[in-house]
């Protein structure tokens, strides 16, 4: 189970201070797999003004169901949210099992 998260940052906002905090979540919440993350560095200009994305990995979606009330991940979303100018988030189960 893939959880990607599109963002763009309010303006004059330095993030690396948030993005180290998310990156934080996968030492912290116990169901994440893992996560990767990094900022848009498409050349398509396809990116309808999302900078950076982060991708959480987990074994299921119970483990993702999981994520999404855990106390951590939710007093983080309370410090992500007004850092943002625009989020997207799509859920998506893998095609086929893959080793990470």
């Amino acid at each position: 189970m893939k959880h990607v998260v599109l963002c763009a940052f309010v303006d004059d906002l330095d993030p690396a201070a948030i993005i180290a905090d998310f990156a934080s979540l996968a030492t912290s919440v116990p169901s994440v797999h893992a996560l990767e993350h990094g900022p848009n560095v498409s050349p398509e200009g396809l990116s309808d003004g999302f900078t950076h994305c982060f991708t959480v990995t987990f074994a299921s979606a119970a483990d993702r169901d999981a994520y999404l009330v855990d106390p951590v991940h939710l007093a983080f979303v309370e410090r992500f949210r007004p850092t943002l100018a625009k989020i997207l988030v799509v859920d998506y189960e893998t095609a086929s099992p893959q080793a990470d």
